[in-house]
């Protein structure tokens, strides 16, 4: 059994030596927040770094041809593994703790268990999710979805990011796609995860483990008029399809409200984006979540709903898209209650999706959160203490050992 006696001191000062070894990585000077797209400079620095850390304990690194990373404590072929790990890349000006905590504090994790003289009998992978943000290519948890299955590698690798780079170009490769075999090795996934709200704050606690992540998805609404000279167009002759992008970020906001929902429209591209010329184009992408499937449904219908009767009263015209949809999501159950008995620590529901979401469909999966106490995420603004980096660590090697 792992004793506090192996971490007691000196734990908080390793994490935050390994932690400043990434921290300058794709750091903004201006935002303080993280440019680290998927498969961009900076990620792929991060990618080396995970590979000299595996090298650095001995663990060999595979690459499941879709561009996820898996460090392996024991043989990669002897199957009921244990899968940890997380993700590296970012959110345009994202915090530093949202995915590369969860790989950090993985290895550190293996750190703790081969210092109090653990030998697991089956073996431990820690990964490397490749695009789990979707902020470069469109698709969240692009590799997880790849490696299950819930997304074809033709239509992964014609994926274009804002500069017209296909995914499989960044890739070097056409993805591989699903890995049933290799999904077959695993028994179990735990992610490490710092929380992105404040509930471990006024609980007072700093970890938690998850229950469920709430349906969400993200929906692209292509708006059209007709582009015309700023200054020259009366009013009353306008087609302008910004006004109709103006009203679905109301509607949205208020369709959320009503419903106890969330909905964000974050994005938006405007064609000719010029200061005096009215736009014949608009995009605008919606990210909606909700508790339940109907509620996001009826989110979903009721803006498009109300956005298609403003359209026509602009004399504009709007397309909706989904592009990607993730259901509700409920961790196995009896590993959660298992988990949240073994650490003594509250169970929480989380509007976030993770890799955990997609990998939960298809193996035991549980998720541990770190107490942020900014309540703060994809922002600089996030955080943690070195002292709750080390207890989520902590919690992870007592995790690993007992399923292992």
């Amino acid at each position: 059994m792992l004793t506090h006696s192996v971490v007691k001191g000196s734990l908080p000062n390793r994490f935050r030596e390994l932690w400043d070894e990434i921290a300058p990585v794709g750091r903004d000077d201006r935002s303080g927040g993280y440019l680290r797209y998927a498969l961009t400079e900076p990620e792929l620095r991060l990618r080396e770094w995970f590979r000299a850390q595996a090298e650095r304990r001995g663990m060999p690194v595979t690459d499941d041809g879709n561009g996820n990373l898996f460090a392996w404590w024991g043989d990669p072929e002897a199957g009921d593994a244990v899968l940890t790990g997380s993700h590296f890349d970012s959110v345009p000006h994202g915090g530093a703790y949202d995915g590369p905590l969860g790989i950090v504090s993985a290895f550190l994790a293996v750190d703790e268990l081969r210092a109090a003289g653990v030998t697991p009998a089956r073996p431990v992978a820690v990964a490397a999710f490749v695009e789990e943000e979707g902020a470069r290519f469109g698709v969240p948890c692009l590799g997880s979805r790849l490696l299950t299955g819930a997304l074809a590698a033709d239509r992964a690798a014609g994926l274009r990011d804002a500069a017209g780079v296909s995914f499989a170009e960044a890739l070097g490769a056409r993805p591989a796609g699903a890995r049933p075999e290799l999904l077959g090795r695993f028994a179990a996934f735990v992610e490490l995860h710092v929380e992105q709200g404040r509930a471990l704050v006024e609980q007072d606690v700093p970890v938690a483990v998850a229950s469920a992540i709430w349906p969400h998805g993200r929906w692209r609404f292509d708006f059209t008029g007709e582009g015309n000279h700023a200054g020259t167009t009366r009013m009353a002759d306008r087609r302008d399809p910004m006004l109709t992008y103006a009203f679905t970020v109301l509607a949205a906001n208020k369709e959320a409200r009503l419903r106890g929902a969330h909905a964000t429209v974050g994005r938006v591209a405007v064609e000719p984006n010029a200061t005096n010329a009215i736009p014949s184009r608009v995009t605008g992408w919606l990210d909606a979540r909700a508790a339940e499937p109907e509620t996001l449904a009826g989110l979903v219908e009721a803006v498009h709903g109300k956005v298609a009767e403003r359209a026509r009263r602009d004399g504009t015209e709007v397309a909706l898209t989904e592009e990607s949809a993730t259901p509700l999501v409920a961790f196995d159950g009896g590993l959660a209650g298992r988990l949240a008995t073994l650490l003594d620590a509250p169970v929480l529901p989380t509007g976030a999706g993770h890799d955990a979401g997609v990998l939960a469909g298809h193996l035991p999966t549980a998720m541990l959160f770190v107490r942020n106490p900014t309540g703060v995420s994809h922002s600089p603004a996030e955080s943690a203490s070195d002292d709750d980096c080390a207890a989520g660590v902590t919690a992870l090697a007592r995790v690993l050992e007992e399923l292992t």
